[in-house]
């Protein structure tokens, strides 16, 4: 079928960057935003080993999880209004886009009434456009402490968007910026935070987000056309 051979090619090409980067491929493994497409589709994916996937809607998100195997993994992405919170908490593995001091806050005391800790990655806007959601880099320095004294999250690493631009330049910039504060970020946490997970890069600049990242994890966003699916990378560990 088109859209399994589209999805091994993708993992081939990531497969060939990870080598080229000096990075054992067997680390990395993909996340499959599944938005605007029905789990019976989605599940030619699981037929193939995918386990983690990912929603931008609570309601479509909890219709895919009464159809799917227990043992999917679900990650919210796309931006979260602090008025459905309440909702999304518990339901999702992971939180892509924190992108604000207030919703962390929010989203700490929510898990805590809860008794839960949510896993989350802060958004940073390394591109400056104000089109896109996150802090700069210098605000996320500013309020870091205070994000790791919240007891509701647990903050496994950051994530950026770059500019859709063929200047790789432009690209390259905006994922050094978002390695850099990461670097800076767990200078400060210490050992009360492990900062190992970055978000950065989709189809068309996946490589170069792996390129910047050498000794660490990250989350590569991948579009899978014939499906209209994104895709993430995962490396779970250090590869020295």
């Amino acid at each position: 079928m088109q859209e399994q051979s589209y999805y091994q090619k993708i993992r081939e090409e990531i497969a060939a960057a990870a080598i080229d980067s000096g990075r054992d491929p067997s680390s990395i493994s993909l996340i499959a935003v599944t938005k605007q497409v029905d789990w019976q589709t989605a599940f030619q994916l699981y037929d193939q080993g995918q386990r983690d996937f990912a929603e931008n809607r609570y309601e479509e998100a909890m219709r895919k999880k009464e159809e799917a195997p227990k043992d999917c993994r679900w990650h919210f992405i796309g931006r979260l209004q602090k008025n459905k919170v309440r909702r999304v908490i518990g339901e999702f593995d992971l939180i892509h886009s924190v992108d604000s001091c207030d919703l962390a806050e929010k989203i700490s005391a929510v898990s805590l009434e809860k008794g839960i800790v949510t896993a989350i990655l802060l958004q940073a806007n390394t591109s400056g456009e104000t089109s896109k959601s996150g802090l700069n880099p210098e605000a996320w320095k500013e309020c870091f402490e205070s994000i790791l004294a919240l007891k509701g999250v647990s903050v496994l690493g950051l994530m950026t968007m770059a500019p859709l631009t063929d200047n790789e330049g432009q690209i390259r910039q905006c994922f050094s910026k978002l390695r850099k504060l990461r670097d800076e970020l767990q200078w400060v946490a210490g050992r009360r935070a492990d900062l190992r997970e970055l978000s950065m890069g989709m189809s068309h600049d996946f490589k170069i987000a792996i390129q910047e990242v050498l000794q660490w994890s990250e989350l590569v966003q991948l579009f899978l056309r014939s499906l209209g699916l994104f895709l993430c990378s995962i490396k779970p560990e250090v590869v020295g």
